[in-house]
């Protein structure tokens, strides 16, 4: 039985590493629930410590932490105005809701937006929208990297059923 609850978590984390760079599925809130589910359903002998989930926890809000900021910080990075900032974070929450291609586009298109409207040159405002986009990247990367480390954490935290 403990084979079939190892296989579920396992398929369950696949999805949540997939969830990383689809904004349809909360990936790393996913890995976390498959751990939680794990431990339950197997005991304390063979799931994972309260510790390591705790672990996993603090770096789901980690992950989501850097994904909120990284559009900003790459907008800001290349010379964004208050008002591109806005934009590129009002493209990031309409990116989130209408799928991947548009979560890269949108938050460029904002700051660009964001820029024309504070009286920017289409260059600077461009420049903008560039480092928003950088930005998302980067955040994806970052929230990728931390989805594969919570993988790794509930593999060496846990008792495989051989």
């Amino acid at each position: 039985m403990d084979a079939i609850w190892w296989f579920v978590a396992i398929v369950l984390m696949a999805v949540g590493l997939i969830g990383t760079v689809l904004p349809v599925i909360p990936g790393p809130i996913i890995i976390l629930g498959a751990a939680i589910l794990h431990r339950i359903m197997v005991g304390p002998t063979e799931g994972a410590a309260w510790w390591s989930i705790g672990i996993l926890l603090l770096l789901v809000l980690v992950s989501y932490a850097i994904e909120a900021a990284s559009s900003y910080l790459g907008a800001k990075r290349f010379g964004a105005t208050r008002w591109g900032v806005l934009g590129a974070m009002i493209g990031v929450v309409v990116g989130i809701f209408t799928g991947f291609v548009t979560l890269l586009i949108a938050p460029v298109i904002g700051a660009i937006v964001g820029e024309l409207i504070a009286g920017k040159r289409l260059v600077a405002a461009g420049r903008a929208g560039w480092g928003s986009l950088l930005g998302n990247l980067a955040g994806m990367a970052g929230k990728l990297l931390i989805a594969v480390a919570m993988i790794i954490i509930f593999l060496l935290t846990t008792k495989a059923p051989l």
